[in-house]
């Protein structure tokens, strides 16, 4: 069997891939487990230097739309797989926000780029669209409810949010024809992290973690009693591999599977900072205020009713001290503070 993760070289792309070489074998839609033979890893960047000396990994480096959108060089990357394509690629929240024609050429041209070599394999390839919790959005006109599930209509409020809602009705449509088999897939936002920050409206929630445990000060945009849905990276894998194993019966509707979410104020993710890393480190975030950053995160869903995934056999965190605990057991050199009794 081999796999395509597009985006394959950053966080998420690249920790799909290596979890996927360590499981070695892979279960397609209820299927008989297949060896997993290689993954290819298309990005515009190269996959970091483990994955890039992996034997099992191909890396294709380039734009999507110049990969797919003629048919012709992507539909070479996907042709000799076994069908199954994660579709990780994306511009984040807060560059959509500032630059629409990058969003734009990113999320939704990339993506129709690719589901159109897919159709023209004429094999019905799976494909995992990574979709967001951000096609929900709040706006006065039309609040949200209290709690989201699976058959909420999304409102998005930004051209992220857009671009994912209309991503996913096209997987759906594409799946509807017999084109593909479509899995969507609606990621909560990931922390914490490791690297550095990116272009994310909500990079701030891992930030807030990751520069305090090493003595950096990190900036907190949105008041603490603002609550966010979190997924800590190892569940949100965990939900992405899901979707491609599920049966077709047990994935049920074509439209999109929300995953399961903490539901967490940044006050208590300060909090349980503290009570890993003691004061000096909470001392180190700076509660500053930005009104656009704010408008983004508080127009979002916090509160999330994953029932689908919950069939599925995924689930959330039960804390935020366990999210920390896992960022820490696996970056155990990016913690200045030692553990506080």
């Amino acid at each position: 069997m081999n796999i395509v993760i597009t985006g394959g070289a950053g966080f998420l792309g690249a920790r799909l891939a290596r979890q996927l070489l360590a499981q070695e074998e892979f279960s397609l839609a209820g299927n008989a487990p297949q060896t997993i033979q290689s993954i290819t890893l298309v990005d515009r960047v190269a996959p970091p230097a483990d994955l890039a000396n992996e034997p099992r990994i191909r890396a294709v480096i380039g734009d999507l739309n110049l990969l797919f959108e003629r048919n012709t060089a992507g539909v070479q990357v996907i042709r000799s797989q076994d069908a199954i394509i994660f579709h990780l690629a994306a511009a984040v929240s807060g560059e959509c926000e500032a630059d629409f024609d990058l969003g734009m050429r990113s999320n939704l041209d990339a993506t129709r780029a690719l589901l159109q070599a897919c159709r023209a394999l004429k094999t019905c390839p799976t494909v995992v669209f990574a979709s967001s919790l951000a096609v929900f959005g709040n706006s006065p006109e039309q609040p949200l409810p209290a709690v989201i599930d699976d058959r909420t209509l999304p409102t998005p409020q930004n051209s992220y949010g857009i671009q994912k809602f209309i991503g996913e009705q096209l997987v759906a449509d594409y799946a509807r024809k017999g084109f593909i088999r479509g899995r969507n897939v609606r990621l909560m936002t990931v922390s914490v992290r490791p690297g550095k920050p990116n272009g994310a409206a909500s990079s701030f929630l891992s930030g807030m973690i990751r520069e305090p445990l090493v003595g950096l000060r990190a900036s907190c945009p949105v008041p603490p009693e603002t609550a966010v849905a979190l997924s800590s990276p190892a569940r949100t894998i965990e939900g992405l591999i899901r979707a491609a194993q599920a049966s077709d019966a047990e994935w049920g509707a074509r439209s999109a599977v929300n995953l399961p979410a903490l539901k967490t104020p940044g006050g208590e993710m300060a909090a349980a900072l503290e009570r890993v890393a003691g004061i000096a480190a909470t001392a180190l975030i700076d509660w500053t205020p930005d009104p656009v950053i704010q408008k983004i995160v508080t127009s979002w869903p916090a509160h999330i009713n994953a029932a689908r995934a919950g069939a599925l056999g995924l689930l959330a965190s039960e804390s935020f001290d366990d999210i920390i605990d896992e960022y820490l057991r696996e970056n155990p050199a990016a913690a200045t503070f030692a553990r506080q009794p």
